[in-house]
């Protein structure tokens, strides 16, 4: 990897990450925003991960799915909101380049693990639609342990990839992020080398990890709504739609946001809109699902009910 020429090049310890700095006004109230969303998400997504383990109608395949999303969400934003809240909070914004590549390294581990839990989420629904006498045969227990760990050690492989490309890189000036926290993107865009190698394999990792797992949902959706359209009642569509339903929005939110930032170009790569749309899926997006799949889940809001109620007469005694 080759710098450029005149350039003063190193290998930084440090790492200034603007956040809204170019707006101090703004950061107090969004420092207020982030730390109660914050709050819900650990609230929110530790509550379902109580749920789908203590209560026994919550160990259905459908469950250990989002038991595992809801963990990855968890770990999300604790990668990034503490350190960002610092930053909010303080006039010296930086973190360290060993914490800066931790970070980043930690975050897409966990980004493409949740693309395939929520392509394994999918499969479980297409399964249970498709072919409801079988689904018990066909989802078993062992089955859905390996599909997760595929997942997981899949995401470890892409991030391992990646840090070892990306640490490799020097810098050349101010190393400055205009951004909340550190991602690869923003990394490749800072060197002063020829970063064509890292370009090159991030393009395939993105393609393979956000657009292959992304293809097999719409395909089994894709089955999924031609088996519900031939469902001859009306409340039967409206039950096989509605078990659907929260995991689309959640995949709405999750790719929507990650096919912007990942399937363009590095080389063209926004810092300011980037790090507009980070924002969104490291703060909203692990807020906002737990609650999806409890106002639309009957099973969740049930579990949710029977727990409370016995932690009550628990209380009572």
């Amino acid at each position: 990897m080759v710098a450029m020429e005149g350039e003063n090049v190193s290998f930084p310890s440090t790492i200034v990450l603007l956040g809204f700095s170019d707006y101090p006004w703004l950061e107090m109230p969004l420092f207020g925003v982030v730390l109660v969303s914050y709050i819900f998400t650990l609230m929110g997504n530790s509550s379902i991960i109580i749920l789908s383990m203590l209560d026994p109608q919550l160990h259905s395949p459908m469950y250990i799915f989002l038991r595992h999303l809801s963990f990855l969400d968890l770990c999300y934003t604790t990668t990034t909101v503490p350190q960002m809240l610092v930053n909010m909070g303080s006039s010296r914004k930086t973190i360290s380049y060993g914490g800066c590549t931790v970070q980043y390294a930690i975050f897409h581990w966990l980004g493409c693990t949740e693309c395939i839990v929520l392509a394994a989420m999918a499969l479980d629904r297409y399964v249970a639609i498709c072919e409801p006498l079988r689904y018990a045969i066909i989802m078993h227990r062992p089955l859905c342990q390996q599909l997760v760990a595929v997942a997981w050690l899949s995401g470890f492989g892409n991030s391992l990839v990646q840090v070892v490309l990306t640490v490799q890189l020097p810098f050349c000036g101010r190393q400055v992020l205009n951004n909340f926290f550190c991602e690869v993107p923003a990394m490749i865009k800072l060197s002063c080398a020829d970063t064509t190698v890292n370009d090159a394999t991030l393009a395939v990792l993105v393609a393979f990890f956000v657009l292959v797992p992304l293809a097999l949902i719409l395909l089994s959706y894709g089955f999924i709504a031609r088996a519900v359209l031939k469902i001859q009642s009306s409340k039967g569509r409206h039950k096989a739609f509605g078990t659907c339903s929260s995991h689309l929005v959640v995949v709405s939110l999750f790719y929507l946001p990650a096919i912007y930032m990942y399937l363009q170009p590095p080389s063209s790569y926004s810092q300011e809109q980037g790090k507009f749309i980070s924002l969104f899926y490291s703060i909203v997006t692990p807020t906002l699902n737990p609650f999806i799949y409890t106002l639309r889940n009957k099973d969740v809001k049930g579990a949710l009910r029977r727990l409370l109620s016995r932690t009550w007469r628990f209380c009572r005694r």
